[in-house]
């Protein structure tokens, strides 16, 4: 059965590709963080680029779903950490005392390989009990258990348990008599613990089973090995052999598997404890012949720094209706422009990684890539103004962007006269609008909010006494609205005025 990757349909060339501007734009670093906080560091690379095309996404949609399943993800977790176990003992193998005559470092491999077949078997067992319905999911299910079935296999499984059978009876009696200990083959009452700990007190922690959990043998214990190696030279022997003959015993496929499907666990263990914290996630539809939406979109990086503080994250809704593709968005400083702009890119983001989208519901249609460009600040080290840095950002994202992206902008040309700020924004509207690009473009000129061509006109409301709700609507831009929140805010009304100063 042919089986690749539970993350791709086919190897992905953007694997390996430097990081995209709009992680950092879209505070997508630190959800990613978020999420990976409880996995390993490794589990991050995953989130840093897209499925290869719409079957891609499609893919893993389909496997999250299943991964979702009631029971499907304890059975993975324990399958991690099962691999987790082995790859602890590969570790421990390469630190292990080179003066043991390479023994130890022998039987940490045996551990190593018992815990690579047993966590293969039990899952197999246990997912079959689940009714998977992925391809993704299918596909690996069915290529584990053919290759449980080759008696490359079962070989590697029976000669695992035979050596470690054998170890296991391996029983001593260590007697303490007189400054001296002796060895000898048996059973006796009393553990080799207990017995640490009468004979060596105050050292006792230093000295440790030679099979047991830690890597650290002690002098008494290194000796006890060499005695027991001479009187079972052929158990000893069969160590050698297997580690020798069994040195590249796992399948690459596999330990992929065991690697990747960290990527959906991490989330949908990140998921529902935002969910016990009260916020919403869905699956979206993305039917690309049906409008385009999402109710109670919500900016995803700001509700993790809520939920540490216990403040409220102010949802809100989104649709491009028949003929629409862009937004322009205006409305007073504060107001929740850009939180509402990193919303609809982090909405977009999650569908395309085939994941749940912080939203009650959404239909989101399929985008080619993301394209950002944020507001920055002048760069001391290069000499250049604050308009010039935009213009050198935006000037290659123009040249290389993609058809059908969407596009995220927030504040451009700040520092530019008005009239020439007009020309320059229209002029970037119209080439995303003409590739057939959709997104939002956040700005302080109304001018650009005139609707038509795709363009929407959104605002940043107030409410009934001037103040910030966070609420983005449907509506045309108004002249100095900010200027006029901030009159309000501060109570600079002619009225309020006259009656402060009397």
């Amino acid at each position: 059965m042919e089986f690749n990757s539970i993350l791709d349909l086919r190897e992905n060339p953007d694997r390996d590709q430097p990081r995209a501007a709009f992680f950092q734009d879209l505070n997508l670093n630190r959800i990613i963080e978020q999420i990976c906080r409880e996995w390993e560091e490794d589990v991050a690379s995953f989130y840093y680029y897209f499925p290869a095309d719409r079957a891609g996404e499609d893919y893993r949609r389909a496997v999250y779903a299943d991964v979702r399943q009631e029971g499907v993800y304890d059975i993975l977790c324990a399958f991690v950490e099962r691999m987790k176990a082995r790859q602890e003992a590969q570790e421990q193998k390469k630190r292990v005392c080179s003066r043991c005559v390479r023994l130890q470092e022998m039987t940490w491999h045996l551990a190593e390989v018992r815990h690579y077949c047993e966590a293969l078997v039990v899952l197999d067992k246990e997912l079959s009990d689940i009714s998977l319905k992925s391809r993704g999911m299918l596909k690996f299910q069915k290529y584990l258990k053919e290759y449980l079935e080759t008696e490359e296999f079962k070989k590697l499984m029976e000669t695992v348990r035979d050596i470690q059978g054998r170890l296991d009876s391996i029983h001593l009696i260590l007697t303490y008599e007189n400054g001296r200990v002796s060895v000898s083959a048996g059973t006796a009452q009393g553990s080799y613990d207990s017995f640490l700990r009468e004979c060596f007190p105050g050292i006792s922690r230093r000295l440790v089973s030679p099979f047991g959990v830690s890597a650290d043998l002690s002098d008494l214990e290194t000796e006890i090995i060499r005695l027991v190696q001479k009187k079972q030279p052929e158990l000893f022997q069969a160590v050698s052999g297997f580690a020798e003959k069994y040195r590249d015993y796992a399948r690459e496929i596999l330990l992929r598997f065991a690697s990747e499907i960290k990527y959906y666990l991490s989330f949908y263990c990140f998921e529902t404890k935002m969910q016990e914290a009260g916020f919403v996630f869905s699956a979206p539809d993305t039917l690309d012949n049906e409008k385009m939406y999402a109710r109670g979109l919500y900016d995803l990086a700001l509700a993790c720094v809520n939920m540490r503080e216990r403040k409220a994250t102010i949802p809100n809704d989104m649709e491009y209706r028949e003929g629409e593709h862009f937004f322009v968005l205006t409305g007073p400083n504060q107001g929740g422009k850009t939180t509402f702009a990193r919303s609809l890119g982090q909405l977009v983001y999650f569908s395309k990684m085939g994941l749940d989208v912080p939203a009650a519901a959404a239909n989101v249609h399929y985008f080619s890539g993301i394209l950002t460009h944020f507001s920055v600040e002048e760069s001391v080290e290069t000499g250049r103004g604050k308009l010039k840095e935009e213009l050198v950002r935006l000037s290659p994202m123009m040249k290389a962007y993609s058809r059908n992206a969407f596009v995220v902008i927030n504040e451009l040309f700040t520092t530019a006269a008005n009239y020439d700020a007009c020309i320059m924004g229209r002029r970037v509207l119209e080439h995303f609008t003409s590739g057939l690009c959709s997104g939002i473009y956040v700005t302080h000129l109304k001018e650009l909010a005139e609707e038509g061509g795709g363009i929407v006109s959104l605002r940043a409301m107030l409410d009934e006494s001037g103040r910030q709700n966070f609420l983005i609507a449907r509506s045309a831009a108004v002249e100095s609205a900010s200027a006029v929140n901030q009159v309000n805010r501060h109570r600079l009304t002619y009225g309020q005025l006259k009656e402060r100063l009397g």
